[in-house]
């Protein structure tokens, strides 16, 4: 049991495991911007000092003694409606900000950071007080996709990580929708259930490019029981599974024995798409699928306990998965 907001299951769109990335900021005197978005928990060691300070894992900026406030401009890796934010202080106890604000904005393309801060913006979260060495949480109610988010400080201080959770929502232009990863975060699919999440976020399963090592993957507690562990998620849109990738890269003496996966039909039913079969440690497996249904849900099965890297569902969207998928970009315009 957990007593943080359950948005906080939705991916982290600002994450640079997702290609996030500070654009700009208007100081990072003692501490760089680019930490805002480390996937990592912050970290700290005492009394380890550089240059220009104490160093922290996190952006931190010189005191004002004039006027004014410190802002930050992130791309977000993955565009998307955001559900919440969560302004880590992690171990700025004297010099956190009393108060910040988060906007949103939305651009195409690849602008420059003058043209994003010239850009309108959306608040999200106005002025709100901000506690020291703390997780500080501000839901969203949120519908519009958004590409860019600016934190302000109010008027100065540190923060270790900015984190944007939501839902990712891809530009059907800049897909090839006969040929894709229908499991993949950037395409639009989301974890809707997991049995377990002990070790780390079923959402790593499905993130971009090949994980670097084990935390960058799903590893769930051991078990003591006779069950097995396993992952539900919404595809990116209805479509036709040909090939699925199980890769245990990584996962050496933790990878699962045996693993299934399973689609729900458009109507509701659940069938069998890769029935249960061996895994091999560390090794990326993929498995060629006959011609199956239209699905529109996946069910991925471990047996009985252990980690995976990454989830791979290549396929191509049906007529339906193609309409629901343009329909998701421009509602949220």
């Amino acid at each position: 049991m957990t007593d943080r907001p359950e948005w906080t299951e939705l991916p982290d769109l600002a994450s640079r495991r997702f290609g996030g990335t500070v654009m700009w900021a208007t100081d990072e005197l003692f501490a760089e911007k680019e930490n805002l978005v480390n996937p990592w928990v912050p970290a700290h060691r005492a009394e380890t000092f550089g240059p220009k300070g104490q160093v922290y894992d996190g952006w931190e900026t010189r005191r004002h003694r004039e006027p004014g406030d410190d802002q930050a401009i992130v791309r977000l890796g993955l565009a998307g409606t955001i559900t919440g934010v969560i302004v880590d202080t992690a171990f700025f106890k004297g010099n956190y900000p009393p108060f910040v604000s988060v906007e949103a904005t939305s651009l195409p393309g690849y602008p420059s950071a003058a043209e994003v801060a010239a850009a309108e913006w959306d608040v999200l979260v106005d002025r709100a007080p901000a506690a020291g060495h703390t997780e500080n949480f501000y839901a969203v109610n949120g519908s519009r996709r958004y590409t860019h988010v600016r934190l302000t400080q109010h008027p100065d201080g540190g923060v270790a990580r900015l984190r944007v959770h939501g839902a990712p929502i891809p530009d059907p232009a800049l897909l090839d929708l006969d040929a894709l990863d229908l499991a993949a975060l950037e395409n639009g699919a989301i974890v809707t259930g997991c049995s377990n999440r002990f070790y780390s976020s079923p959402n790593n399963i499905l993130s971009p490019g090949l994980a670097a090592h084990q935390a960058e993957g799903w590893e769930t507690a051991r078990r003591r029981d006779d069950g097995n562990d396993w992952v539900t998620l919404r595809l990116a849109g209805a479509g036709i599974v040909r090939f699925v990738e199980l890769d245990t890269s990584n996962l050496k003496g933790n990878a699962p024995g045996w693993a299934s996966v399973s689609g729900r039909e458009t109507y509701g039913e659940w069938v069998p798409l890769l029935p249960k079969t061996r895994l091999q440690p560390d090794t990326r497996h993929r498995f060629a699928l006959p011609d199956g249904p239209e699905v529109t849900e996946a069910r991925l099965d471990i047996y009985p306990d252990g980690g995976l890297a990454r989830l791979r569902l290549f396929g191509r969207l049906t007529g339906a998965g193609r309409t629901n998928l343009k329909a998701r970009f421009d509602k949220t315009r």
